[in-house]
């Protein structure tokens, strides 16, 4: 297993995924909710994950879901955070382009 520094962690899918930065091997993959966009916050040994408007919290080094937050009245829109809210936004509306394009 390699260290959690050595590790880039992606959401994509409904997914988190971490990935080992000097080999690019998938360490894990965990399932966070069906959805297109995934949102990604890294805290320590903590990875946050927003998917279709709920927040869940995962044990960086073993994927495993640690706790889940429906984010009860606040609808299906992405989750975004301090760290990463821009990024998020732009791949959200990346992947709609994509989707858009796609599909004619």
């Amino acid at each position: 297993m390699p260290r959690l520094t050595d590790t880039l962690f992606i959401g994509v899918g409904g997914h988190v995924v971490a990935i080992d930065r000097s080999t690019g091997q998938e360490v894990w993959r965990t399932k966070v909710r069906m959805s297109s966009v995934t949102t990604v916050s890294i805290h320590g040994d903590r990875i946050l994950a927003g998917a279709q408007g709920e927040l869940c919290c995962l044990d960086a080094a073993t994927g495993s879901i640690l706790w889940r937050n429906k984010l009860r009245g606040l609808g299906m829109g992405v989750v975004t955070f301090p760290d990463g809210g821009a990024g998020a936004i732009a791949a959200a509306a990346a992947q709609a382009a994509a989707a858009a394009t796609a599909g004619r």
